[in-house]
């Protein structure tokens, strides 16, 4: 793609390099960090493996007018296959830390962790409250903007509040209300896609309960087991499109008929209608066109237009 080229300055390129050495990347393909693996190369990326380095990337994107995305754990996003202009911030914090807090105890995370390796060390602790987030793909910070969930609970139910970044205005912390949850959405995820930077999620706290971890561990275990015999494994990117109100949109993809329905190396899981399974071979441009099939097709047959959980990151063809 070699866009970097042109639009970045020698002395931008050598600032990035002075600042994050290895960690910095040009034309990085991108296939290899999401969980659909499929998508181009990043014009730019850096790996932030602190806050402070995750702060300091989008400050210096913000800086020099480069347009920046973060990138978590891959999953709820398809990038394109020519790739993603700008600057990508792939999200490696990790920090970890509990407090007492009355009869409950607070963690704090760092945006970057993985939110099921999160889950299983809470309940390693006997610390309850996570558990429907066993297995769901993704980190901390993903789920905040996109107000994860899963057994009929999500991150609205949990935080506590979130330290964040914003442009021109630095860190601020954000109590959960102020974040505007809604279904699968958060006044953060309702700002994809605007011509202005991003607000950043640094870190967030978590509210927990004491149970013993017999019995947390059981609850997951449960629900690890429903997650198998429902959803398929392989490379997507997770559920596909958000629920319609008072509809599945599973549901309606497969009674469209969909089920199985192939666009190149890619397909729509006979399992679960709402995952779209890249079949190895697959470009991010086949799994958009299953997306565009369900989209018409339903849209067609019930009249309903369902709205995509994930976000698309990059150049399209029909963009």
């Amino acid at each position: 793609m070699n866009l970097h080229l042109t639009t970045l300055s020698q002395p931008v390129y050598q600032q990035f390099v002075s600042l994050f050495g290895e960690q910095f990347k040009v034309d990085e393909p991108l296939a290899k960090y999401t969980s659909a693996r499929v998508g181009g190369p990043a014009e730019l990326l850096v790996v932030a493996k602190t806050t402070a380095e995750l702060q300091q990337a989008a400050e210096l994107a913000q800086t020099h007018h480069i347009p920046f995305v973060i990138l978590g754990g891959g999953s709820n996003v398809l990038v394109a296959d020519e790739g993603v202009r700008g600057l990508v911030i792939f999200n490696r914090t990790k920090e970890i830390r509990f407090r007492s807090s009355g009869v409950g105890v607070v963690c704090t995370a760092d945006s970057g962790v993985n939110l099921s390796s999160l889950t299983r060390q809470c309940i390693s602790k006997g610390l309850g409250g996570l558990e429907w987030a066993i297995g769901v793909p993704g980190t901390v910070g993903g789920a905040v903007v996109g107000n994860a969930g899963a057994h009929g609970s999500d991150m609205k139910e949990n935080l506590i509040a979130a330290t964040i970044w914003e442009p021109d205005k630095g860190v601020r912390v954000y109590a959960a209300d102020e974040l505007q949850f809604g279904y699968r959405d958060s006044a953060l995820k309702r700002e994809q896609g605007k011509l202005r930077p991003r607000r950043v999620v640094l870190s967030a706290e978590i509210r927990l309960r004491p149970e013993p971890a017999e019995r947390l561990r059981a609850r997951a275990d449960g629900f690890t087991a429903r997650r198998k015999e429902t959803q398929p494994g392989g490379a997507t990117v997770g559920s596909m499109f958000k629920n319609p109100e008072n509809y599945y949109a599973g549901y309606l993809i497969e009674a469209a008929g969909l089920k199985g329905f192939r666009s190149g190396g890619a397909h729509i899981s006979e399992k679960h209608a709402n995952f779209f399974i890249n079949d190895g071979s697959a470009t991010a441009e086949d799994i958009r066109a299953l997306v565009a099939e369900a989209w018409h097709v339903v849209r067609e047959k019930f009249g309903v237009e369902m709205e995509l959980e994930v976000e698309l990151l990059g150049k399209w063809k029909f963009s």
